[in-house]
């Protein structure tokens, strides 16, 4: 070892320069510090990968994630997101095809968005019965009965304007939106949907499905609440995903503050008392505390949303050489579900699953 300046080792030992090639002579010390140090080393379970894998803490199941799909009416062949390297819409008759093989890498849902050829004022394309979501439905449950399907309810896909509800003078109708939602989601179920979940943040919205669905028979299906919802940057590419970003203003009138944390844990709170099976927090990485706050406090299933920023940051890295990608998003993952998420809904999923087989 050389050494070009003196030194001090972390036990206090002081060293002398030394000439190339030349090893230290130094005797090792074995401090007696309160807490049990030696007998207490931590190091001795990190020194090999068979030892790291048996008291590893968290671990990542590809059945716990779900994968978002974009299904166009306006398509006839898939269509890459140039925002989302690895990420494309999809037409209807291709959709039970990709379906196959997100279930063959045992990825446990998919969540469906839907983008509509005609768009209006109150977004009734939501409710059609014969609309892209509703079709796309259908094609995967007939393709992979296993595969659940979770569909996300909102209006932003299909009103003209852009916004998650019914518009007068230029503000979002919480309470008539609500109608709408319950329309959205009795046909998503009639459909076969397995679960809904409600993202446009109107209050009240889960007990009004809740009391939809009940109504209608359909007292079995799960309500996944996008509870914790915040008014982020890092949905942009998903803007250009799902063709759904506002016409005018923005969301911030009903998506949460950033900074609010323990409103936060209000919106959880009254989604649970309204009917909600599993909540979630999105965006994922800036509200890990969010996250592990709701986990702290309820022992319902709690889904994290890995979003569209929070995956286009990590592409383009990889991409620039900056970052091992492989490492960087089971990283992320793993960071995810440590933090309390029992699902994490992420556009890593497919290479995520891949990886882990070859673990």
């Amino acid at each position: 070892m050389a050494i070009s300046e003196r030194a001090t080792t972390r036990a206090g030992v002081d060293r002398a320069d030394t000439a190339q090639g030349d090893t230290l002579d130094v005797t090792p010390r074995t401090p007696q510090v309160a807490g049990g140090f030696p007998a207490q080393r931590l190091r001795r379970l990190r020194r090999n990968e068979g030892l790291r894998r048996m008291v590893r803490e968290t671990r990542l199941d590809p059945a716990e994630f779900i994968y978002p799909l974009f299904v166009s009416e306006t398509i006839r062949e898939e269509a890459p997101i140039g925002a989302m390297p690895g990420q494309s819409q999809w037409p209807v008759s291709a959709i039970a095809r990709q379906a196959e093989r997100i279930a063959a890498l045992g990825v446990g849902a998919v969540i469906l968005f839907g983008i509509p050829a005609v768009k209006d004022e109150i977004g009734s394309g939501a409710w059609d019965d014969h609309g892209v979501v509703q079709q796309a439905i259908r094609a995967i449950k007939d393709a992979t009965p296993e595969l659940t399907v979770i569909t996300d309810v909102c209006l932003c896909e299909y009103t003209s304007h852009g916004h998650c509800g019914l518009v007068r003078d230029g503000e979002v109708q919480n309470d008539e939106t609500l109608e709408l939602l319950a329309r959205e989601t009795l046909s998503h179920v009639a459909a076969g949907a397995d679960i809904v979940a409600p993202s446009d943040m109107m209050d009240g919205r889960v007990a009004a499905l809740r009391e939809a669905l009940d109504a209608q028979g359909f007292d079995q299906t799960p309500i996944m609440a996008y509870s914790a919802k915040f008014a982020s940057a890092f949905y942009g590419p998903f803007r250009e995903a799902a063709e759904s970003a506002p016409m005018f203003g923005d969301r911030r009138a009903y998506q949460m503050d950033p900074a609010n944390g323990r409103e936060a844990l209000r919106e959880v709170a009254l989604d649970i008392a309204e009917g909600a099976d599993i909540v979630m927090v999105k965006p994922a990485l800036p509200y890990l505390d969010v996250l592990a706050r709701v986990r702290d406090r309820w022992g319902l299933p709690i889904a994290a949303y890995n979003v569209s920023g929070e995956y286009a940051m990590l592409k383009a890295a990889a991409a620039n050489g900056w970052i091992d990608e492989r490492r960087a998003t089971l990283e992320t993952l793993i960071g995810i579900k440590r933090a309390g998420a029992d699902l994490i809904i992420t556009y890593h999923a497919l290479d995520a699953a891949r990886w882990l087989a070859e673990e």
